[in-house]
């Protein structure tokens, strides 16, 4: 039995392998509509999410599975004390396989301790997002044709944003990326990731401030929200949510074969009149997420894939 907690998980080549299915899965969908009958996710999730949890939903559902759980903390026992160790035991013996979404670090990795299924991390507070990043990657690679050789900006929160994190922490297996860092000083990436991460494995980087400077190098950009929820006082998130908005003056100056993905929710760090411009990958990102959770579940049943 496998779980994911980070995108480190799985090889290159097991990463490679998954996304292979996923595309097949958005080529034919018919083909692996009954697959799951009969199995059960449980969607696990202590804090608000849209996108992961339907997008966790409709693949299982795609897969002709079917769907238990809990959208907030409020509405679960642990509103009564009740520990993650003690809810993935109970979980285990309705579901096959569980996504848990949690405000503290490490708390799904606590509960595939305890569990008897699967078991994926869905974010964990501000540590890792591991199938935001499978999302990313498929994207990337549905987009580019393959994963390397490029420039990637990532632009926004880089301290507290989880996708970016995990996303950089995947991204260096790959042959010759290059990462501009993009990001006010207060919200610069984090020592253990720039450190730990970047310098030692000897991958290129640099860090600007301004966004324009940025936009005419890159082969794709990463944007992220500044979230309110990671801050511990307003006075500061209002002064830094405003810093980016990419809108249509400042695609101008970006690469005609420059794609724009972001995590979602966005709040205003994309202008909605960059929506029609066919370099905009968000929602299609969306789309890519969903194949590559199916893809996902199916390699975790390890379920007998139709001829």
């Amino acid at each position: 039995m496998r779980h994911l907690m980070s995108p480190l998980d799985f090889s290159v080549e097991e990463l490679e392998n998954m996304m292979d299915l996923a595309a097949e899965i958005e080529k034919d969908p018919d083909r692996f509509a009954h697959i799951c009958d009969r199995k059960k996710l449980a969607t696990l999730f202590y804090e608000p999410s849209t996108r992961t949890r339907l997008s966790f939903e409709t693949a299982m559902l795609n897969l002709g599975g079917q769907i238990i759980g809990f959208s907030s903390a409020d509405s679960s026992s642990a509103a009564k004390g009740e520990s993650v160790a003690d809810t993935i035991r109970v979980i285990s013996i309705f579901a096959d396989i569980a996504a848990m979404r949690h405000p503290k670090e490490g708390a799904p990795l606590v509960a595939s301790l305890h569990s008897e299924i699967p078991v994926i991390n869905a974010g964990d507070g501000g540590h890792q997002h591991p199938t935001q990043t499978l999302t990313d990657l498929h994207t990337i690679r549905s987009l580019k044709g393959s994963i390397g050789n490029m420039t990637i900006g990532l632009c926004g929160d880089l301290k507290f944003g989880r996708t970016v994190h995990s996303l950089i922490t995947a991204l260096i297996r790959y042959p010759n990326i290059k990462f501009i860092l993009i990001s006010p000083e207060e919200l610069r990436l984090p020592s253990y990731i720039k450190d730990d991460v970047l310098i030692r494995n000897n991958i290129e980087f640099e860090e600007v401030i301004r966004l324009e400077e940025a936009l005419p190098h890159l082969d794709l950009l990463y944007m992220t929200r500044v979230q309110r929820e990671r801050f511990f006082n307003e006075e500061d998130y209002i002064r830094m949510k405003d810093f980016y908005i990419l809108d249509r003056e400042k695609m101008k100056l970006a690469p005609e074969h420059m794609y724009v993905l972001h995590p979602l929710p966005r709040v205003n760090e994309i202008a909605v009149d960059v929506d029609k411009d066919p370099r905009a990958a968000y929602f299609k990102q969306v789309e890519y997420g969903m194949y590559i959770r199916e893809a996902l579940i199916l390699t975790l049943l390890d379920m007998k894939l139709p001829d």
